[in-house]
């Protein structure tokens, strides 16, 4: 499991105690690249981040312009499962909100994507400069019929007493 973050998964957590579970943390914009560059078919970048942390155990570094560099390989899954708020059926695909975060360039870092879509429109109804994933980078749909949007841990800062 390659990851930023892994929330409070209680069934994660035991397959990872468990030894059932190998994780690689990431900083998550070094994740977000690595994904980045896995759809851009770039094999390898550098980057600053983690340079001098356990993050840069094992991986080659290099020093450019007098600042030290981390090797990061790009990623590219054999399955990704990506959640859109529109798609039309060549597969095109529009997204709400934090949505945008890492679906775009996960669908395009995988062999095989499949979508699930809130609601899938005729042909032809987005305009084009509205598209986030075009349909070749996305291999079959699903339609969901109920979505359900959980929150992990909803957390929330006392008002201040008004004056």
């Amino acid at each position: 499991m390659v990851s930023s973050y892994v929330g409070e998964n209680a069934t994660f957590a035991k397959q990872y105690l468990a030894g059932e579970l190998e994780i690689e943390f990431n900083p998550q914009g070094t994740l977000a690249e690595r994904i980045r560059a896995g759809g851009a078919g770039i094999p390898a970048f550098y980057t600053r981040t983690g340079y001098g942390t356990k993050v840069a155990e094992g991986k080659e570094t290099r020093e450019f312009d007098g600042h030290h560099y981390v090797m990061e390989r790009g990623l590219v899954a054999d399955l990704a499962l990506v959640h859109a708020w529109k798609g039309d059926p060549e597969g095109n695909l529009v997204y709400r909100m934090t949505a945008r975060n890492f679906n775009p360039v996960m669908a395009s870092a995988a062999k095989v994507t499949v979508a699930e879509v809130e609601e899938i429109v005729e042909q032809g109804s987005f305009n084009p400069d509205h598209i986030i994933t075009p349909g070749i980078f996305v291999q079959r749909m699903i339609k969901l019929d109920n979505v359900t949007k959980r929150i992990e841990q909803r957390t929330t800062r006392k008002r201040e007493a008004a004056e």
